[in-house]
C-alpha cells in the first residue's frame, strides 16, 4: 500500500488507539468506530473495516473515505453505515476534529441512561463536565439528516454524551480524542460506583466547582504543565508494545 509518511503516521496512531481502547475494556466487538482525518487538502479520513477486532485492527486494515462515503482504499471490506453517518457528520462539521472516538461502556452507558447525565459529583466529573454537551437518541444513526443535529449539539466540545447510546469523544490529534475519552470514562465509572453505593452525596459547593474546572482547563491546555495527550500517548504507546504489537503493520 503506497502512502506519504502523514497517512502512514496517522494509520498508526488510529490503529494503536483501537488495540488501546480494546486493551481498556472499552470495544463492544465489532460496533462502535474510531475515526481520523488525514492531514491535507482533502477531506478524507480513516475507519475501521466490519469483520476486524479492535484488538487486531492494524494500520494497513484501516479505510480511507471521503465525506460522501466513497471507499478510496483498495479492499474488499466495508464499513458500518452508522460508523460513517456520525464520524462523517463530526469531520465535516468540526473541521478541527483530527480524531473522534464512539464507544459503548457499561459506564458510558449507565450516565447517558441517566436523565440528569454527568454529575458534579468528583473532581473527575469537574475535569471534563465544562467541554460536555448531549445529543438526544434518534435511533441507530442510518438517518444522514441526524447529522446536522449531531453537529449543533457537539459545538466547540470534546465530549459529547450520546444519550440512551454512548460516549464520543473529539480531539485535534488522536492521542487528545483518546485522553478526552479515557477521562470521560472515568467520570462515568465513578459516578455509577458512588451511586451504587446507595450512601448520600457530599456536594461540592459551586464557588468550589467553578475552581476546579478552571484549573483542570488550565492544567491541560497548551500553556499548562500537561497538555491532554502529549506525555500520555509516548506511555500508551510503549505499554500497547509490550502487551499488544503489531499495530503499527
Amino acid at each position: 500500500m503506497h502512502m506519504d509518511n502523514v497517512e502512514w503516521k496517522t494509520r498508526v496512531d488510529l490503529a494503536a488507539a483501537f488495540r488501546l481502547v480494546d486493551l481498556y475494556g472499552w470495544s463492544d466487538m465489532l460496533a462502535t468506530h474510531l475515526s481520523a482525518r488525514i492531514p491535507g487538502p482533502d477531506d478524507h479520513f480513516l475507519i475501521n473495516p466490519l469483520g476486524v477486532l479492535f484488538e487486531e485492527i492494524t494500520a494497513s486494515d484501516l479505510i480511507k473515505l471521503d465525506v460522501d462515503g466513497n471507499i478510496l482504499s483498495d479492499t474488499s471490506r466495508s464499513i458500518n453505515p452508522a460508523g460513517y453517518t456520525i464520524h462523517s457528520a463530526i469531520h465535516i462539521g468540526r473541521k478541527d476534529a483530527g480524531c473522534v472516538m464512539h464507544t459503548h461502556t457499561s459506564a458510558g452507558l449507565g450516565v447517558a441512561t441517566q436523565k440528569d447525565g454527568l454529575l458534579p459529583l468528583t473532581q473527575m466529573a469537574l475535569a471534563v463536565i465544562a467541554n460536555t454537551g448531549y445529543h438526544d437518541y434518534e435511533g441507530p444513526a442510518f438517518d444522514l439528516e441526524e447529522r446536522d443535529r449531531l453537529i449543533a449539539d457537539l459545538k466547540d466540545f470534546n465530549i459529547l454524551i450520546l444519550r440512551n447510546h454512548g460516549l464520543l469523544t473529539v480531539g485535534k490529534t488522536v492521542s487528545e480524542a483518546f485522553m478526552w475519552m479515557y477521562r470521560a470514562e472515568r467520570a462515568c465509572r465513578f459516578q455509577l460506583s458512588f451511586q451504587q453505593s446507595g450512601a448520600e452525596a457530599q456536594q461540592i459547593p459551586g464557588p468550589v466547582q467553578q475552581i476546579s474546572i478552571e484549573r483542570s482547563q488550565k492544567a491541560i491546555s497548551s500553556s499548562g504543565h500537561r497538555p491532554i495527550g502529549e506525555f500520555e500517548w509516548p506511555a500508551l504507546l510503549r505499554k500497547l508494545k509490550r502487551q499488544n504489537p503489531g499495530f503499527d503493520h
